[in-house]
């Protein structure tokens, strides 16, 4: 039993137990043509979330609970995406894949069943303005949901800073003693109340469909028959903003797959999430695998992903198994108040299901709070006679496999709906017959036609795998089938050297994080070619702005793409060069980013990063020189490239007040980390010229970056460590930068500077890590992991490694990994989903440079 989580058998720590599991999965497919590769997979980590199916930032989704059965599948954002998996052994039903959710009756509804009548003012109100007696009548009309332009159920716009709603009705008298939910939708601060008693008060949060029981006490707020009223206050503190409310009760329906299988483990490697269960008398292993390799971007970008299946008896009987999966529509639209299609269709040896909104709303919309409501959701398996489908209603299709475990087709090939309040489902079973203990298997796919995926400079441009439009989804799917085995074989390969290497370079504790960040960050990407055939790989700024290639989540993402792929990281960079060599920016530094995702046509963030963005291209450049032997790249950007590096030696030494990547903490001048990029800045464009025989500027630019790193010295010096700012003695940061003068094996700084920051670090951790600085207990994961580098030696690393792990496994927030959380109780401050823990590789990275 794990010592953090007692009596939860989903985890263990026992070597035995790991031997048996691989040994089981070796046993589960004895009747394949190969054996199923064995892979080493997390023993110690219980992730805040689970990714299930990671392709890109639209389509990524993940359970957020400890057994695969306690919730529904989820999007990154937190909406549900629907997904359940039932197995049926003689007869009797275990579900082992989400949970079904089923639709709450409105009372009061919320703006997804139609807009509701509300008053507003978007100025501050008398006192009192809460209270049901509040003479409201100056106020204006208007319906819900209130908010910015792109929110869902949108009905009137709300701009400015601040907006109060109020919103009466009456309860029938009559209502019936079932519970009753306060569902609410806002974005960002917002305060909300019943009948005057304040119920909620986020602070800074933005969330959809949150939900508050009206139980005990706050139940008896209502008055039956009589006047009521919701009165709401929201401020919008940056990005977009939102007001939706309403009030449901439970659905008189019951649930048709209610008993749960029994969940014996969860583990994860680079590319897989593989759970047990026990199921009766038989065990189902379940895999989810998306084959993310780096050296292969036509896998990498195909929109795959692959859940496979091995039950075996385990009481020496054969019993009777059938295997059953479903879906919604909810993957392929932002809000499910959207209409959908879906229809049947078939290609060589396969059946799939296909599903989008009717609108088809391509790349019109931009944000980071949305989902893709364009392009195709598919559910697709095998065209045999063991393998059944049905098209219908949420609940008659499940109690048809129920009773019979063989879904009887409803002859519905194709239908255009609502989803609520009525959800539809796909479905799919599998018959495998009398199951022994030698094993049956099988397999689904889940994929994605995105049709087109970026709007880059305003063009649109197709996903890498379509080949400019050459390859179609029956195409990708048909190859993602072929290949399945092989992917297999290669995806054990590349997961189990990974680990290895991690383990290796900072021990298993740093090789868990390392796996979970894997698919996480490459899936916040999206990988397509420009007009002139170059490889553009874009991230998303998750739950942060929406911003799509931003330089300084470019920067913490490199190490994992340095050590698998610099090509990628060229990828990232290439934007950013064509925006400053193309004109379209002509600022003297480097471009924050260039777009709201997904709409690529240029940079919206409201602020310059001046230091911070020259830097990390300039960085970045180096690095990849390094990497790749050559500053062929770099060359191709000499110009521009120079501009850069003029501006840092210009302005960076003690940079005035600016945003750095740290941009949450605000404005802040003499900034020292900052000071650091600029002299590493200025000391990569030294390396760069050396490399490309310009003999007499590397010497100019190596020389100006050792001059300003001795100033630095002096100027951020503070007895045992440095400062936060130059002019700030008594304060300490990180000085996350300085990790590569160690891995581009500059020595601009004195060794000694490094290790006295070290020291003093171990002096300021909490339980869950080290502070980013003296101001705030918060911190960012990524740049743990490039200070905690800059230990000399392992055991000193892993000192701050250890209460990283601790935090994601304790973490009360279940989402997938932030990287800005709380250092005292390792709750999320904001951030998920990110590219950034790519970042968690500068480890790795450190050790291959020391081998070259």
């Amino acid at each position: 039993m794990s010592k953090n989580h007692p009596g939860k058998i989903f985890r263990t720590k026992s070597p035995f137990y790991f031997i048996l599991l691989s040994l089981f999965l070796l046993a589960s497919c004895a009747e394949t043509k190969k054996a199923t590769p064995v892979v080493t997979m997390t023993k110690n980590l219980r992730a805040p979330a689970y990714p299930l199916v990671t392709i890109d930032p639209y389509t990524s989704a993940w359970s957020e609970a400890d057994h695969l059965y306690d919730d529904a599948v989820r999007h990154w954002t937190g909406k549900r995406h629907g997904l359940i998996g039932a197995i049926r052994v003689d007869g009797q039903v275990y579900r082992f894949l989400g949970k079904e959710e089923l639709p709450r009756k409105a009372v009061l509804p919320m703006a997804n069943q139609g807009a509701w009548d509300g008053v507003f003012s978007l100025t501050q109100p008398a006192s009192g303005w809460e209270k049901p007696d509040f003479n409201a009548s100056k106020w204006t009309a208007g319906k819900g949901a209130f908010g910015t332009s792109g929110m869902p159920d949108l009905v009137t716009p709300w701009e400015t800073p601040d907006i109060w709603v109020r919103r009466e009705f009456t309860i029938d008298a009559n209502l019936t003693d079932a519970p009753l939910y306060l569902i609410y939708s806002h974005d960002d601060n917002f305060e909300l109340y019943l009948n005057g008693q304040k119920l909620v008060d986020t602070g800074y949060a933005w969330k959809n469909n949150a939900v508050l029981p009206l139980d005990g006490e706050l139940k008896k707020l209502l008055i039956k028959g009589g006047k009521n009223v919701i009165a709401a206050h929201c401020h919008n503190k940056t990005g977009g903003g939102l007001v939706d409310f309403g009030i449901y009760q439970d659905s008189e329906k019951q649930e048709i797959f209610a008993q749960a299988a029994i969940q014996k483990s969860v583990a994860m490697s680079a590319t897989k999430t593989q759970y047990i269960f026990a199921c009766g008398s038989v065990d189902l292993n379940l895999e989810f695998m998306t084959p993310l390799l780096p050296q292969n971007p036509d896998v990498l970008s195909r929109p795959v992903s692959y859940l496979s299946y091995d039950v075996k008896s385990t009481d020496g009987k054969d019993h009777d198994v059938q295997i059953y999966f479903e879906a919604t529509p909810e993957w392929a639209v932002n809000t499910i108040s959207q209409e959908v299609s879906i229809e049947k269709g078939e290609t060589d040896g396969l059946t799939y299901f296909k599903t989008g909104t009717t609108e088809q709303p391509v790349l019109a919309k931009k944000g980071d709070d949305l989902r893709i409501d364009w392009g195709y959701f598919y559910l697709c398996g095998a065209k045999t006679p063991e393998m059944s489908y049905s098209l219908g209603g949420y609940q008659a299709i499940k109690e048809g496999f129920a009773a019979t475990g063989i879904l009887e087709s409803t002859g519905e090939q194709k239908m255009t709906t609502k989803m609520v309040p009525n959800m539809p489902v796909m479905a799919c079973a599998q018959q495998l017959g009398k199951v022994s203990d030698k094993g049956s298997n099988g397999k689904i796919m889940i994929g994605y036609d995105d049709l087109y995926s970026i709007q880059y400079f305003n063009e649109n441009r197709m996903a890498w795998w379509k080949k400019d439009g050459k390859v179609t989804m029956d195409d990708a799917l048909k190859a993602a089938n072929t290949e399945y085995d092989q992917l297999v074989e290669t995806c054990a390969k590349f997961d189990n050297e990974m680990w290895n290497d991690a383990v290796k370079a900072g021990g298993e504790n740093y090789a868990e994080l390392c796996v979970l960040a894997f698919r996480q960050s490459i899936a916040a990407h999206k990988l397509f070619k420009d007009k002139e055939g170059n490889t553009i790989f874009l991230s998303k700024e998750n739950f942060s702005n929406g911003s799509i290639g931003t330089v300084d989540l470019t920067y913490p993402s490199a190490p994992l793409f340095l050590i698998y792929n610099p090509d990628l990281l060229k990828g990232m960079m290439n934007p950013i060069f064509y925006f400053s060599e193309s004109g379209k920016w002509n600022k003297p530094f480097a471009a924050h980013d260039v777009g709201t995702y997904p709409l690529a046509n240029g940079q919206t963030y409201g602020g310059d990063m001046p230091v911070e963005e020259s830097g990390n291209m300039l960085v970045l450049a180096a690095a990849i020189a390094q990497a790749e032997g050559n500053a062929t790249f770099a060359e191709k950007h000499w110009e521009v490239l120079t501009v850069w590096a003029n501006y840092l030696v210009e302005n960076g030494l003690n940079p005035e007040n600016q945003l750095c990547t740290d941009d949450f903490a605000g404005h802040f001048a003499h900034n020292t980390n900052l000071s650091i990029k600029a002299i590493m800045g200025i000391a990569s464009y030294g390396k760069l010229a050396d490399m490309l025989g310009k003999k007499d500027i590397a010497e100019k630019y190596t020389a100006q970056a050792k001059e300003m790193a001795g100033k630095w010295v002096e100027m951020a010096n503070d007895g045992d460590h440095f400062r936060l700012t130059f002019d700030q003695p008594g304060t300490w940061s990180q000085k996350y930068n300085l990790v590569w003068d160690k891995i581009l094996g500059f020595n601009i700084f004195d060794p000694a500077v490094a290790q006295k920051e070290i020291a003093y670090y171990l002096t300021k951790q909490n339980t869950y890590g080290l502070p980013l600085d003296n101001r705030k207990t918060y911190t960012k994961s990524d740049w743990i992991m490039w200070t905690a580098t800059l230990a000399n030696d392992k055991e000193t690393f892993q000192k701050f490694i250890d209460p990283l792990h601790k935090c994601f496994n304790e973490s009360p927030t279940r989402v997938p990994m932030t990287d800005w959380y709380e250092t005292t109780d390792a709750k999320q401050v904001g951030f998920q989903a990110r590219s950034v823990v790519a970042g968690y590789f500068m480890k790795m990275l450190e050790q291959k440079s020391v081998k070259k």
